[in-house]
């Protein structure tokens, strides 16, 4: 018999989101499970972090306090919980949970997951020469002469299915993908096999929607015309069925929206091509239909899947060394020139740009002719040095900067006090032979079961044909502003950035889809005009991805980019003008 579709409801798209939403959305109507995501790239070294002070620690802590606002009532209404929050240390989130149920009274079978951990043995998998080379600059781990501090391999849902079909009432995890907390309980729920590739990759589509909290339900959303209710978004349910298609809403009287410009957005939401590879299938996004139902409920259908690769993907931080900050005012007339000077007076103290390892120095304008106020007069000079010496970078730097108080350009003041040299990371990410990797789950009982890896198959071909467009229009022509007509979606992956495009209609989609090219895309951006871009076409979505390689650095740890992660790179690009057909603008 077919089971009704599973109610799976997110409480979290990273580590330190609203601690009351687990609350909210156990009492805020009927679920099945509860999931929430807390790991991103950069989580892994904050966890990591923490482990240092306390060896204990590695996990995410708010959930514990969330768990303990719901745990209770989750059991009694069974209702599963299932969520990435053990971070380096699943076995110890655990044990937490255990003390925790204890404390309240409560017995709750607890199921953990992990395998991912390659740290203890990357010394052994360098040996034999395992190629852990970065994604994208080819560069060979072992020829880098760095010292990772994580190196955890994404593994996919079939161990959190496995726990579940053991009774398990809550089951935390390490390093899975984000899709994965939807795709185990649906595969449990529905009994699916192995190579059930189209139910997968809907369930990892509906996974990567739900993933990141009330993004798809109006936040961080492009059209503010759209979202009426401006209280704070519910959190977005995915109610997935038995052949993989979903359903996404929310709770009544919640604030925001879930409809397909809102769900659209997220699918495009840090994705690289839209053939997205997981552990457990390759789910094609490009064969996603969106439907909206009714208010609120957003249907994902026709997502198609393959056989996923031999290899998983593994992401590596390292230290990179101390970087410090000091951001300089200016104010008035004369902006660029006393930029100059400043700039050039403050390394002639340090003795020199060169005596660091990395300096960064971006002359920000936010100022207008003749302001009205003071604050509109002003610019920022944000100057950034980073060195494998934190002395270097320490208060030695920042006190510079105090030296032109006195001595330098007219109106020097600085947004900060002098301040301290901070760590920062760089992230490493790479591909690992899936066999070196063992996928455990720990039941309920202790007992230990090796999750077996899917069958693989040939990576299918993320080249698709392109979507002719209407070519030039030879209609009449109006200048505006890009997002009069199109949606936007920014993020990171790593050290690249991708935005995400898509529009509203039919007429509006064959225009983009024309138009921009890679080639206006970096005219518009011009960041991006020395770096390389790729360029993929949804027309199911009418969207458009476009993948800025090295825009961010080396990642969000390192990046000395105002906006690290490229969240309002979508925004910006939005906001630039060029020749629309004033066909489009009726």
């Amino acid at each position: 018999m077919t089971r009704d579709p599973i109610r799976i409801a997110n409480c979290s798209g990273f580590y330190g989101d609203r601690l009351a939403a687990a609350r909210e959305m156990v009492e805020g109507g009927p679920i099945d499970v509860l999931t929430g995501d807390y790991l991103a790239e950069l989580t892994m070294l904050i966890l990591w972090k923490a482990r240092q002070k306390d060896p204990d620690a590695g996990f995410a802590r708010t959930f514990l306090t969330q768990l303990e606002e719901v745990l209770g009532t989750c059991l009694d209404r069974g209702i599963k919980v299932v969520s990435n929050a053990g971070g380096l240390n699943p076995a110890g989130l655990a044990t937490q949970i255990g003390a925790l149920a204890e404390r309240l009274g409560l017995h709750p079978q607890v199921a953990y997951v992990h395998g991912d951990d390659l740290l203890p043995r990357l010394p052994q998998l360098l040996a034999d020469g395992v190629d852990l080379a970065h994604l994208d600059t080819g560069r060979r781990l072992a020829d880098a002469g760095v010292d990772p501090v994580s190196a955890n391999a994404y593994l996919g849902g079939w161990g959190i299915a496995e726990a579940l079909g053991a009774g398990a009432d809550v089951v935390v995890t390490g390093r899975v993908t984000d899709a994965s907390v939807v795709v185990g309980p649906a595969a449990w729920w529905h009994g699916w096999s192995r190579t059930d590739w189209d139910a997968l990759a809907g369930a990892v589509a509906a996974g990567h929607v739900i993933e990141c909290g009330p993004q798809a339900c109006g936040g961080n959303y492009a059209f503010l015309d759209e979202v009426v209710d401006r209280r704070y978004p519910g959190f977005p349910i995915a109610e997935v069925a038995a052949d993989g298609s979903s359903v996404i809403t929310k709770h009544a009287d919640t604030g925001g929206l879930v409809s397909v410009g809102t769900v659209t957005a997220q699918l495009l939401y840090e994705i690289d091509s839209p053939v997205y590879a997981n552990p457990d299938v390759v789910a094609d996004f490009g064969t996603c239909e969106l439907t909206q139902q009714g208010p609120d409920r957003v249907l994902i259908s026709g997502t198609r899947g393959s056989a996923p690769s031999e290899r998983l993907k593994v992401a590596l931080n390292h230290l990179g060394g101390y970087r410090n900050t000091m951001t300089l005012v200016l104010t008035g007339l004369d902006l660029e020139e006393k930029a100059a000077w400043a700039e050039a007076e403050l390394f002639g103290i340090l003795g020199g740009r060169d005596s660091f390892a990395d300096t960064d120095v971006s002359l920000l304008r936010f100022d207008t002719p003749d302001a009205e106020t003071n604050v509109q007069a002003t610019a920022h000079l944000r100057i950034t040095v980073k060195d494998t010496d934190r002395r270097k970078v320490g208060r030695r730097f920042s006190d510079a900067t105090m030296q032109l108080a006195l001595g330098g350009y007219a109106g020097f003041h600085t947004t900060t006090p002098p301040s301290a040299e901070s760590a920062y990371g760089v992230y490493w990410p790479a591909l690992v032979p899936r066999d070196l990797v063992e996928h455990v789950v720990v039941l309920p009982d202790g007992t230990l079961t090796v999750v077996p890896h899917s069958p693989s198959g040939p990576a299918p071909d993320s080249r698709k044909p392109r979507f002719p467009g209407t070519g030039e229009d030879d209609g009449a022509t109006e200048r505006v502003p890009l997002g009069r007509l199109v949606g936007a979606r920014s993020g990171d992956k790593g050290g690249n950035a991708n935005v995400g495009l898509w529009a509203r209609d039919d007429a509006t989609w064959e225009w983009l889809a024309a138009t921009m090219t890679v080639e206006r895309f970096q005219e518009l951006l011009p960041e991006a005009a020395d770096l390389a871009v790729r360029r993929y076409e949804l027309p199911n979505l009418r969207a458009l991805n476009l993948v800025v390689v090295g825009l961010l650095g080396e990642g969000v740890g390192s990046a000395t980019r105002p906006d690290p992660q490229a969240k309002g790179l979508g925004e910006y690009l939005r906001s630039r003008t060029l020749e629309v057909p004033v066909r489009l603008l009726r």
